[in-house]
């Protein structure tokens, strides 16, 4: 079938669904929707309050870190007799809490909250589709999604407590349940909420992709896609070559732990008791996580990177710098990002050849990443800057990104990295590098799309206390990191009163802590301006950003099928901003060009 006689048939079925559109009950629309916009609020939504939770784990710990063995009411409330007896937090739940809050932000926010959300919103819109490929699987990807975030945070109330081997979960810490308490039913049910989450996501990823390549509008080719989609599509390319390896792994844990069988454990001594289990290796487990584990740094940070393409190149009102580098470096991310896993596993006893060849792969994947940087600085460069919210998180993220990923060249080096792995120093990395980037990724979207998916604006001024008190706590709370990490602060122990050589760094434990209370707090003030925006926020005008891409030529009012009757045809490449002989500073995708109009990008 030629693409055009396929949009054809596409446009029939969809001139069909209009005629029964009046039926919608309050269910079909906005519980079990097949429409991309709905289902990218329900992702959204279901996000944020994931990510409420595990800031608020965060706060938690921190408090126990900065004042161990004080006695906090809140600890007592929160936590229960069991688990803060008097409101002294216990080993236990402490190490509960960092596991927890590490899988939640990791997967539930970053993961599915951010390509969940905004590949949903923007993949049809901005490729000129009617809906995703199949809204029938879509519905059932956020479902799914819905559901292993339920089976999570019931594990919270288990009564031997929620899973504690990090969230890295080694064997055999994750593999015996008699180990600690935190191994028991918290660890089973946080294997079977992985489980869930993994189908959700490569429903979503295969989702994606599929619509990328089939349903994108006449004119609309691939050198013609916004950086956005581009990033989308990649990161569902290595959601769905890298995920089954994670769930391969959770199911023989699952194998080990409850039917006997020795895939990651041998050789185990528990108590005096020699244990009957042999030929395993726990340090396969860690081949199998990481092979997923370092992609998903990717999987949460390219399509933070792809916001921050278009949001950068609408708001300095000039075409995005270099186009096809950045199309590439997505692409070349994509692919070393799945050879260098063993730079977690530098002190695992791995062959030191090996080691070195890991070295090699993860310094190179700095080349895609700075020409990134580079091409965003250059964007910027002499722009007719628009400072809105959505503007600032993005200039925002090129910062994280950029200290971030200098620390990665420390940690990606096997003689340095031995120095400071699982020091606080690796904790700084990789919370700049992957969880602020990803999250001010998510804040620029959120701003940036609010008028598209609600039809209202957020709040300016607000908007702008919210990053800059974020953006001084995010740097309070993980600049000092870096220190105590190179003095040699391990991470995820309860308290370090115990070493007196670490008791200088208390009171860097306690600014931290601070920095971390104050940028958790202020969070609320997003919180208000997003759920209080949505009711009374000021009515949007169709294209309040003066923005090129096609989700801004759809009428506000959501109607199903994004577009009344025919779909926009595209004549130009998306960044055709301050372009001489127009009278406007941006020209639309889908206007003609004009007769000796040069096409910029090729």
């Amino acid at each position: 079938m030629s693409s055009e006689a396929h949009n054809h048939a596409h446009e029939n079925d969809h001139g069909h669904d209009h005629e029964h559109h009046h039926k919608d009950t309050f269910i079909t629309k906005y519980i079990f929707s097949i429409d991309h916009k709905m289902i990218s609020k329900q992702y959204l939504i279901t996000g944020i309050i994931m990510g409420i939770i595990g800031v608020g784990m965060s706060m938690l710990f921190r408090m126990q870190l900065a004042w161990p063995e004080e006695s906090f009411k809140i600890f007592n409330i929160l936590l229960g007799d069991k688990f803060a007896p008097n409101g002294v937090m216990t080993n236990e739940v402490y190490l509960a809490l960092i596991t927890i809050h590490g899988t939640i932000m990791v997967f539930f926010v970053l993961t599915a909250g951010l390509s969940g959300t905004f590949s949903n919103l923007l993949i049809p819109l901005q490729i000129g589709a009617r809906d995703m490929a199949s809204g029938f699987l879509n519905m059932v990807s956020y479902w799914l999604f819905f559901l292993s975030s339920v089976v999570m945070v019931i594990s919270l109330f288990v009564e031997s407590g929620p899973a504690s081997a990090g969230w890295t979960i080694y064997p055999p810490l994750s593999a015996l349940p008699q180990s600690i308490s935190g191994s028991g039913t918290g660890m089973t049910l946080w294997l079977v909420s992985m489980a869930i989450f993994i189908a959700s996501s490569l429903l979503g990823s295969l989702n994606y992709v599929v619509t990328v390549i089939n349903l994108r509008t006449k004119g609309m080719s691939m050198t013609r896609l916004p950086l956005t989609i581009w990033a989308f599509f990649i990161t569902a390319i290595i959601g769905i070559i890298s995920f089954p390896v994670l769930l391969s792994a959770a199911l023989l844990l699952i194998m080990d732990r409850s039917f006997g069988t020795s895939f990651f454990l041998s050789d185990i001594y528990l108590a005096g008791e020699v244990l009957n289990y042999q030929g395993g290796s726990p340090v396969l487990f860690e081949h199998l996580f990481w092979f997923l584990g370092h992609p998903e740094v990717y999987i949460v940070l390219l399509p933070a990177l792809g916001i921050t393409s278009e949001v950068i190149a609408t708001n300095a009102r000039k075409p995005i710098f270099g186009y096809r580098a950045m199309i590439m470096s997505i692409i070349a991310i994509a692919f070393l990002s799945t050879i260098v896993w063993g730079h977690h596993m530098f002190i695992s006893g791995m062959n030191p050849f090996l080691g070195s060849v890991f070295t090699f792969t993860t310094l190179l994947i700095a080349i895609p990443s700075a020409v990134k940087a580079f091409n965003y600085i250059t964007t910027l460069w002499k722009g007719n800057l628009q400072m809105n919210p959505g503007m600032l998180f993005s200039i925002g993220l090129v910062s994280t990104f950029i200290t971030g990923g200098l620390t990665g060249i420390i940690l990606g080096d096997s003689t340095l990295d031995i120095n400071v792995h699982d020091t606080y120093f690796v904790v700084a990395h990789f919370h700049l590098v992957m969880g602020i980037s990803a999250l001010y990724g998510m804040f620029a979207g959120i701003y940036h799309w609010f008028p598209r998916m609600f039809g209202r604006m957020l709040n300016k001024n607000l908007g702008y206390v919210h990053f800059w008190v974020t953006a001084v706590c995010a740097y309070g709370v993980f600049f000092p990191m870096h220190f105590i990490g190179m003095a040699g602060l391990p991470r995820r122990y309860y308290t370090n009163t115990n070493f007196p050589l670490f008791d200088d760094l208390a009171n860097v434990n306690v600014v931290i802590t601070v920095f971390a209370l104050v940028g958790g707090v202020f969070q609320l003030v997003f919180l208000w301006n997003f759920f209080h925006s949505i009711f009374y926020g000021k009515k949007s005008e169709q294209n309040p950003w003066k923005s090129n891409t096609l989700e801004w030529t759809a009428p506000v009012e959501h109607i199903h099928g994004n577009w009344p009757g025919e779909l926009p045809e595209v004549h130009r490449w998306p960044y055709d901003y301050s372009k001489p002989g127009h009278d406007e500073d941006f020209v639309p995708q889908n206007v003609p060009m004009k007769p000796g109009e040069e096409v910029l990008h090729h």
